[in-house]
């Protein structure tokens, strides 16, 4: 729904046209490491054992992913579809209720759930029930504190009053509003039809029902917008008082996202326009709005968790993004979902109908996944404190592991044509992204990913800027 397979979020940038043009490549988002494209063939046994291997006492999360949505947006690059016919609807819910037993039977037991975020395409598309149901086996299936956080993404224009009712039953502590833009000629652009007053009138009911933690999603470097447009979107944001507001750049992947074909690439902005969209934005929220920026695409008000765990180096980067879950094990639940145990990632099945089959044969829906070896486990600390604090001691990271140092600082040198452009530092131990140097913190980043270039024979990746 949120469109969240976008670039990094550009802060204090530079006008430099030609450290764009050097440095705008396509690297991932480094929300895992090794990212999705190294995944490979991952069967149920295997995937079964690694639920079982959880230690007990284990603090986990859950990701529950719903495929549907009752609109396309043509910007959108999840994994979803329209289906507007209810059967289908109630037919996955059902299945996600038995994924979680089956789960709940491979754990045994073994730790409890601190934060569940439903995800999708639109987790309301399912019928309000469905919704109440999963989440109620959830609550039977595995411990939860009371203070456990249950966040869900919405679409303002289909939060009608069963689906109000079916998030105060759930529990939700936090929803994210999808905006995007309100410029008419932009949502025009993208087949996405959302008034100021339809969004305020859902943050308002969703307060209405003590839901007082509020995201709001912006993104940037659509169809049609200018420096003007977004400025006035930033700003009527601020009216809604959202907690966090997240900022992402658009990702044109219609290689792999057929629909974004029908986005004229001559409606999109350039490089350099991105960076003056981003710019206002930032200008906007940090300014009159009095937001702090946490990461790369994030904002938070000053006392919010978000905020704090970036002051406190406690921030964390997952398949949602930036978040403040610190529970070390993610189980993915629902078609396409990806889960972080201790052995590595498991990916369930994309195809709906795939996944409905197996869970529907008792067969957990694994399809892809990966092992992390020992030094897998150092870069993707390496990596994600550089995306999280935009700084990294290389020696302390590598002692904390007890392992060598020296791979990672001759891999650190590679940070050389950074330095010499102002957008990092590095002492020979120590290496810190400038301001100048934010939006090109992926790049940075990637040169501790030994993946990167393994069989890269298309484009899998959005550009850096």
């Amino acid at each position: 729904m949120s469109g969240r397979r976008g670039p990094v979020m550009v802060r204090a940038m530079t006008s430099d046209a030609s450290l764009i043009a050097r440095y705008d490549a396509r690297v991932p988002r480094y929300t895992s490491y090794p990212t999705a494209p190294h995944f490979a063939p991952l069967g149920d046994e295997t995937y079964g054992g690694w639920l079982a291997a959880i230690p007990r006492g284990a603090e986990l999360s859950l990701y529950v992913h719903v495929p549907f949505c009752d609109r396309l947006c043509l910007y959108c690059g999840c994994n979803t579809a329209v289906v507007r016919q209810e059967r289908p609807k109630r037919a996955y819910a059902a299945n996600l209720i038995k994924e979680i037993g089956l789960v709940a039977q491979r754990i045994g037991g073994a730790g409890r759930v601190t934060h569940v975020h439903w995800g999708g395409g639109t987790p309301t598309a399912l019928p309000a029930d469905c919704m109440v149901a999963v989440m109620a086996e959830i609550r039977a299936r595995f411990a939860m504190p009371a203070d456990a956080e249950v966040a869900i993404e919405i679409d303002p224009t289909s939060l009608d009053a069963a689906a109000l009712a079916a998030l105060k039953e759930m529990g939700v502590t936090r929803a994210s509003l999808g905006v995007q833009d309100f410029d008419l000629k932009v949502q025009q652009a993208i087949g996405r039809h959302q008034s100021f007053e339809e969004t305020r009138a859902a943050a308002e009911a969703l307060r209405g029902l003590g839901i007082n933690s509020l995201n709001l999603d912006l993104i940037y470097g659509l169809p049609e917008q200018t420096p003007d447009s977004v400025r006035i979107t930033a700003s009527r944001a601020l009216a809604l008082d959202a907690d966090r507001i997240a900022v992402f750049g658009y990702a044109h992947v219609p290689w792999m996202k057929k629909h974004q074909a029908l986005i004229a690439d001559e409606t999109l902005p350039d490089a350099a326009s991105r960076l003056a969209q981003a710019n206002v934005i930032r200008e906007i929220l940090e300014g009159p709005g009095g937001y702090v920026a946490v990461g790369l695409d994030h904002f938070a008000k000053p006392s919010d968790s978000m905020a704090q765990a970036m002051s406190t180096g406690t921030l964390h980067r997952s398949f949602q993004g930036y978040t403040t879950d610190a529970a070390p094990i993610l189980i993915g639940l629902g078609a396409s979902s990806i889960g972080t145990l201790p052995a590595g990632y498991a990916q369930n099945t994309p195809s709906v109908s795939a996944y409905n089959a197996a869970i529907a044969a008792g067969r957990l829906a694994a399809a892809k996944g990966v092992a992390l070896t020992a030094d897998d486990r150092l870069r993707r600390a390496v990596i994600e404190r550089i995306m999280c604090d935009l700084a990294v001691d290389l020696p302390a990271m590598a002692a904390a592991f007890g392992a060598d140092p020296a791979p990672l600082l001759r891999d650190g040198a590679g940070v050389a044509p950074f330095v010499a452009d102002g957008l990092a530092r590095f002492d020979g131990a120590r290496l810190e992204v400038t301001e100048r140097g934010r939006p090109f913190v992926r790049n940075i980043a990637a040169l501790f990913d030994v993946y990167l270039q393994k069989g890269a024979t298309a484009p899998r990746h959005a550009q850096a800027v």
